[in-house]
């Protein structure tokens, strides 16, 4: 079915048909405290140099923090993990109270047991439309390959099959 390029809610459906992985990215704010938030929004870049992208909405509140931090941790999620996806999607108080994380480059949280962690200087932040798109230049990253990917489709979590 085609839908009119100002059908907003239609265009996000058709966009949810791409299964994507879910990660979480972190930082250190200005004030030194951590901050983070749930994006599915994550794709690589580049190999040489070794550059990723993120994208985070215009209206954030978290926008200018990211924007200054020197670095950010992504942590692409298991299919263990989706609590921690909801924790850092929804806005608790502080969604890092009571969580064990270490200090990655640049001090930004990385979480044990995820799929993988990238840990990036933060290049440049670009306009692109309602959100900025970070491209980070890939500094220290980590993987753990026996473990299974949570994944997010046409607006819920799933998982792999045979997985």
């Amino acid at each position: 079915m085609t839908q009119p390029q100002t059908d907003t809610r239609a265009l996000r459906n058709a966009l949810g048909r791409f299964a994507t992985g879910i990660a979480i990215v972190t930082a250190i704010d200005p004030d030194g405290h951590p901050i983070g938030l749930t994006v599915n929004s994550f794709s690589a870049v580049s190999l040489q140099p070794a550059l990723v992208l993120w994208c985070l909405d215009n209206g954030s509140h978290n926008l200018e923090a990211f924007r200054k931090a020197s670095h950010h941790a992504i942590n692409i999620l298991s299919a263990e993990q989706q609590d921690l996806s909801n924790r850092f999607a929804t806005w608790p108080a502080d969604r890092f109270v009571g969580l064990p994380w270490q200090a990655g480059v640049g001090g930004a949280p990385v979480f044990p047991g995820c799929c993988a962690s990238f840990e990036v200087a933060n290049e440049s932040a670009l306009p692109g439309g309602d959100h900025t798109v970070f491209v980070g230049r890939v500094e220290k990253f980590s993987e753990a390959p026996e473990l299974a990917p949570l994944l997010f489709h046409a607006g819920q979590y799933r998982k792999l099959a045979g997985v």
